[in-house]
This record gives C-alpha cells, structure tokens and sequence, in this order.
C-alpha cells in the first residue's frame, strides 16, 4: 500500500525555516518500521491528530504531527526530536 500525503505549501516553508526539517524528509519517517505513534487529542477537536516519532530517510529522529484526511496523510508540523523523545524512541525500540 502506498501511502499519499498532502500539505499547505505556506505550513511547510514555515516549518523549513522554523524547524530545519522539510516535509519531504518528515513523510519518510512513515517508512521507519519502529516508528512510534501517539495520538494528539488535546490539540484539535475537530479531527483526529496523531504524532508520530521516528527515523528520516536522512537518519534524523524527528516527530511528525499530521491528521488523515480523504485517505491522505496530511502533514501540519515537523521538528528534531528532544532529548527525551529520543529516550523514548529508544526504549520503545528495544
């Protein structure tokens, strides 16, 4: 299954120049099979929000937050992953 993502052009060159990570990298982490997802229900209650913490095609640990929507993975924001995110990803990894 191929998964298809969408974005809001303007979200994803404020996340580039806000964060250092593109969202072509960010949806490379859906590949990462220890890749960690988290639902996000106190940031939206008009849909469903997940985060996701994982490994970049480029071998960075980012955490992804994105929302599905028509059968897409729609991308809202990307960043590093924080010394105690790592930790996480490192024990849920063992």
């Amino acid at each position: 299954m191929t998964l298809e993502f969408e974005w809001d052009e303007k979200k994803a060159k404020e996340n580039q120049k806000k964060h250092d990570v593109s969202f072509e990298e960010a949806k490379t982490v859906f590949n990462d099979p220890f890749s960690i997802t988290i639902a996000d229900s106190k940031h939206s209650i008009d849909e469903n929000r997940f985060i996701d913490i994982g490994l970049s095609e480029r071998l960075r640990l980012l955490i992804v937050v994105y929302t599905e929507r028509n059968s897409k993975i729609r991308l809202i924001s990307s960043r590093k992953a924080t010394p105690n995110e790592e930790k996480i990803y490192a024990q849920h990894e063992q």
